[in-house]
């Protein structure tokens, strides 16, 4: 199957599809001709939200790059917004990519995720502890195989 073949038969059963069609409401906070940011539905932290293009894509790997730039450019203006308009002390912009990356719809977004010192705004923790002690040969090793990658 095509990729613009596979990306029309997501159309018709993606949720997100759905919103930018205006079958589904979402409380939206902004739009343009390319993009749509709107509240997600289970937020980690108060005020956040998703940024997705209005064409589908499936995920990173998949989205075209005007759309990957168009909705990357929302993302930050609205993480802007998040200090002067929700006094958030610091803002995660985030994107899962594939089931095992914790993907859950299969339409290219960004999580804009405000933060803040205050735990009862922010109920987001990270999934790992950062700062350990790393093996640096394994570092190398993974510099080395992705570079060949690319």
């Amino acid at each position: 199957m095509s990729h613009s073949a596979a990306q029309d038969a997501l159309d018709d059963t993606c949720v997100f599809c759905e919103i930018v069609a205006g079958r589904m409401p979402c409380a939206k906070v902004a739009e343009d001709e390319t993009t749509l940011a709107f509240m997600d539905i289970d937020p980690g932290s108060d005020g956040h939200l998703l940024v997705i293009p209005k064409q589908h894509s499936a995920d990173l790997l998949s989205v075209p790059a005007e759309d990957l730039v168009a909705t990357t450019l929302a993302a930050q203006r609205i993480a802007k917004a998040m200090y002067s308009g929700l006094g958030s002390e610091g803002v995660n912009l985030l994107n899962c990519c594939g089931s095992v990356g914790w993907q859950t719809v299969f339409h290219f977004h960004l999580h804009v995720i405000p933060r803040y010192r205050d735990k009862s705004k922010d109920r987001l923790e990270l999934p790992f502890e950062p700062g350990g002690a790393a093996d640096a040969d394994a570092i190398e090793e993974y510099a080395r195989l992705l570079a060949a990658a690319l």
